[in-house]
């Protein structure tokens, strides 16, 4: 295990905490969890202690399986007001051949020039280089040339985001290697060619929130937030059939279907309403609620692409916890252009789409240091075999400062 790697993503109804290793190229699962969270709203921290020990549990959790701790982590940032901008810049070529060093100076004059003072610099994707003011390529490694420049899709979201998900994390003891978004998470899991040549979008339909990104050749353009998700569909069927919201979770969860289509309406699940009386509940009257609330979701979510852009949208990629529920594709068939279709995390020990984003930040992590020309771990040799008490936190450095000086290797 010389390459580990370990992305947290912090969700409204759950933590999700994946450890994997890169083996020969390939991504290989060592570890994962789901523990439920509390303290956080809509996808941001509202109570600070609360959500401090839904994620000290996670990592508890993914430490016990390991037997090993957990000291540094990729961490996923809210969306909410995520602002993507394509920046320019232009760099001298400091030897022969440009080297990664060079690529990633040819960023640096147009990310401070403009990302503003009330926004934190999550990362920049790149687009192309221009060597020379002539030849353009997507990675220049290697090739003579005296000056570079380069574009790239700069990423920022509110500081308040990041500073709140950072200080709880590192008070842990846990050390933020890099910040990512949903955005680039959920693309880089589902990833291909395809993608890579196309006009692509991804909902995450989570339990609060459904996100909705647009991506150019999976570079991300665009994000909205829509204030929909699974806990709509727990209160839909608490207020139906009077039953508390927690009862009509597992009622969602372990009896309806996502469609009517395959419910059978001599399944029933028997329970005690508010009342006290028991009742009896048919699976394709539950499963009409779900479909109705999923249904609505997923048309406000087409609006919103609708709104991002006028031009064809070649894929739509459905994922997020809510997607994993029995018949869900019916849905999507329902409601959304025939473009699109429910996503498959393909990792094995984790085929399940609501890690899509952590283990995507995971990918893009990976990415973005082969483009840097880096070899790194987060689990070093003495790692394995040291079980120290987490370090004191030092808030010298500012989040920007740390990302910032990461990504470039300063």
């Amino acid at each position: 295990m010389e390459h580990v790697y370990a992305s947290i993503d912090l969700g409204s109804d759950s933590i999700k905490l994946v450890v994997c290793d890169l083996y020969q190229n390939h991504l290989n699962l060592l570890a994962a969890t789901s523990t439920p969270s509390r303290g956080i709203k809509k996808g941001l921290i509202i109570e600070p202690e609360l959500a401090k020990k839904s994620i000290r549990l996670a990592f508890k959790q993914v430490e016990d399986m390991l037997g090993v701790r957990i000291k540094k982590v990729i961490a996923n940032i809210p969306n909410h007001m995520a602002e993507y901008k394509i920046i320019k810049g232009e760099s001298d070529i400091l030897g022969d051949l440009i080297t990664s060093h060079d690529m990633m100076n040819s960023y640096k004059a147009g990310i401070k020039a403009n990302l503003m003072p009330n926004e934190e610099f999550i990362t920049v994707v790149p687009i192309d280089f221009k060597i020379n003011g002539k030849t353009v390529m997507k990675d220049p490694k290697g090739f003579p040339g005296k000056k570079l420049m380069g574009r790239a899709m700069m990423v920022t979201t509110p500081k308040k985001n990041v500073y709140s998900v950072a200080s709880i994390i590192e008070s842990l003891g846990i050390e933020i290697v890099d910040i990512s978004v949903g955005s680039i998470g959920d693309i880089n899991c589902f990833r291909n060619s395809d993608l890579d040549k196309s006009i692509s979008a991804v909902i995450n339909v989570g339990s609060d929130i459904t996100t909705v990104s647009l991506y150019n050749k999976s570079i991300p353009v665009s994000t909205k937030i829509i204030g929909a998700g699974g806990s709509d569909i727990d209160r839909d069927l608490a207020y139906m059939y009077k039953i508390d919201v927690e009862e009509a979770r597992k009622l969602k969860e372990n009896f309806a279907l996502a469609h009517k289509r395959n419910a059978d309406v001599h399944d029933i699940y028997e329970t005690v309403n508010m009342d006290n009386v028991k009742i009896k509940i048919n699976q394709k009257a539950a499963s009409e609620v779900v479909m109705s609330r999923i249904n609505e979701i997923l048309t406000l979510a087409k609006n919103e692409l609708e709104d991002l852009t006028n031009k064809p949208i070649q894929y739509i990629i459905i994922t997020g916890g809510m997607s994993n529920m029995l018949d869900f594709e019916y849905c999507v068939h329902d409601t959304l252009p025939s473009v699109a279709s429910k996503a498959k995390v393909k990792l094995i020990g984790v085929r399940n789409n609501k890690y899509s984003t952590a283990i995507g930040n995971i990918i893009y992590f990976l990415n973005t240091l082969k483009l840097k020309g880096m070899d790194y771990s987060m689990l070093s040799e003495d790692d394995m075999d040291e079980l120290s008490s987490p370090r004191e936190n030092t808030n010298d450095d500012t989040m920007l400062g740390k990302v910032f000086g990461y990504f470039f290797g300063e």
